[in-house]
């Protein structure tokens, strides 16, 4: 009996699919980690490739850090509306430093001028504060908050949620508003934009439409590249940001797909080369994302 049985043991391990793999196979040891810093920096990259094609964009330098902060809120649930805001202070104040980008569509819906603290610098923004009455700009990311009316007319709140770096906006007043001296006509008078006592402020026109359009828990990131900030930021941690990010690139890319093999099937179609490979043009960007976590 104990032979019969031994055979029919024998028999099924034979029966079983058993795979190996061996120890020194590549094709499997070089399948990077999803939460590396090169499978984010190549998810950034696509995300910027989509919002190419605008009249002026956002340096790379200051969009990738606000896209990984933005998607570390979003997977904490504390961003309701889709819409990312990016104010460079590395910027001329001169120039249009303000994006506004709808973030399922990575679409650049606005850009504009903005002003910066009176104690923060002249043309340009130089130093930055979360002390109150210091009359300077915070770095870092805000969510913002509601409407109401004040001195400047219709103004939005602002909640800064880094510690230490902008968490004193409400009690400083620091929100988004309108001011006359956020205009080309002033900048042609003066030599430089006007200044705030530490708010965002944008021009009159229009920003009735930005206001509305930016409450109700939107994420605002301030830029400046600064080592102080740097080194005291969290929301540049790549882990939770990346399954946002990687849903959203393939998104993106399948509806390019479909919106490419939808232009094919048109008549007067023809292919159009390309103006150079996403590599080459990666390769020309300002920010190794290593140093982003520095």
């Amino acid at each position: 009996m104990p032979g019969k049985y031994t055979m029919l043991l024998a028999v099924a391990l034979l029966l079983i699919p058993v795979s190996f793999t061996p120890v020194n196979n590549h094709k499997y040891q070089m399948i990077p980690d999803k939460g590396s810093i090169g499978m984010l920096e190549e998810h950034l990259a696509s995300l910027y490739d989509h919002l190419r094609g605008s009249a002026v964009l956002p340096g790379y330098d200051a969009f990738s850090r606000a896209v990984t902060g933005y998607f570390n809120l979003k997977a904490s649930g504390k961003i309701n509306n889709e819409l990312l805001t990016i104010i460079d202070f590395s910027l001329s104040s001169n120039s249009k430093r303000m994006w506004i980008i709808y973030m399922p569509e990575m679409k650049l819906v606005h850009t504009s001028l903005v002003s910066h603290g009176r104690n923060s610098g002249e043309e340009f923004a130089r130093q930055f504060s979360n002390i109150p009455s210091s009359h300077k700009s915070s770095l870092g990311f805000y969510i913002t908050g509601d409407i109401y009316y004040g001195r400047h007319g219709k103004s939005l709140y602002l909640d800064g949620v880094e510690y230490g770096i902008n968490n004193n906006a409400r009690f400083r007043t620091i929100v988004m508003h309108s001011a006359e001296y956020v205009s080309n006509d002033y900048i042609r008078i003066y030599g430089r934009l006007g200044r705030s006592f530490g708010c965002p402020a944008i021009p009159v026109d229009g920003h009735q439409r930005i206001i509305r359009m930016l409450s109700g828990r939107s994420c605002l990131y301030i830029h400046y590249p600064d080592n102080e900030y740097l080194s005291k930021s969290d929301m540049f941690e790549p882990s939770a940001a990346m399954y946002e990010m990687a849903y959203l690139t393939e998104r993106l890319y399948n509806s390019c797909l479909e919106q490419t093999l939808l232009i094919k099937r048109l008549p007067f179609y023809r292919l159009v080369p390309g103006d150079g490979s996403r590599s080459a043009d990666i390769s020309r960007r300002s920010l190794s994302y290593t140093s982003l976590l520095k």
